[in-house]
């Protein structure tokens, strides 16, 4: 009976969030306080749903940009920084064929990244440039995922991504700087990249033991962490900004 019982949780878990082995230590000898394995376990449950939880992160920045008919509050270059980021990220995970879970979420904002800055492009007249920035973001994606593409310039782009990081956030944090409040950016959406790439930390180290992953991660956490201080900081500050626009 426990064999049969195994069969369809074995197969759930095995090797989606359990390696074999880990599975036999939890639920066949009931060790289940094993470390390796708990470690393990967890850091496949927090990727898998750090990617799942990103098919909906940016979504509501999406949303409010298009509700308001507006991008004001946004910085473009930021966006551009933020995109260049994840791209390198998900070309130097696929080339280096680490698994899916611990890098997935990249993909899924990179194409809301995408329709952002086509939608801040477009709200500030400019649908044509918009356009060939889609095409362009294409082709560019299309060439490094390519055998055209020399690993050297893969890791380069990745190591790459902490400055761009940093400097795309502090682009962010100095435009709510100088309008005084946060404009359409969404505060679920900041929050939301604030906790998944404080987990990603943790499931980087588990997963890739990559360090240039997971130093990625600490610093994409602290710059996050700047710009959901920011929002709280002007939660209550669009109000006085509208009434000047008024007079």
């Amino acid at each position: 009976m426990a064999t049969e019982a195994d069969g369809p949780l074995k197969r759930v878990l095995v090797p989606i969030l359990l390696p074999e082995k880990c599975y036999d230590q939890i639920f066949i000898q009931w060790d289940l306080l094993h470390v390796p394995c708990l470690k393990i376990l967890l850091s496949k449950g927090l990727g898998l749903g750090i990617v799942a939880g990103s098919l909906l992160v940016k979504l509501p920045q999406v949303f409010k940009i298009v509700g308001a008919k507006s991008a004001e509050g946004l910085s473009l270059q930021s966006v551009m920084l933020e995109l260049m980021a994840l791209t390198g990220t998900m070309v130097y995970s696929i080339t280096n064929n680490f698994p899916f879970s611990s890098w997935g979420e990249a993909l899924f904002l990179m194409l809301q990244t995408v329709t952002i800055a086509f939608l801040v492009l477009h709200y500030r007249g400019q649908t044509v440039k918009g356009v060939a920035f889609l095409a362009c973001s294409a082709l560019v994606l299309l060439v490094l995922l390519s055998p055209l593409t020399p690993q050297a310039v893969v890791t380069l782009l990745q190591a790459s991504n902490m400055p761009a990081v940093v400097v795309g956030r502090l682009l962010q944090a100095a435009t709510n700087y100088r309008n005084g409040h946060t404009g359409q950016l969404s505060a679920i959406t900041v929050f939301l990249l604030f906790g998944g790439s404080l987990a990603r930390i943790f499931t980087s180290i588990q997963e890739t033991g990559d360090p240039l992953m997971a130093g990625t991660f600490v610093v994409s956490s602290l710059c996050n962490g700047l710009i959901a201080a920011q929002l709280l900081f002007y939660w209550n500050a669009k109000a006085p900004h509208k009434k000047k626009k008024e007079q």
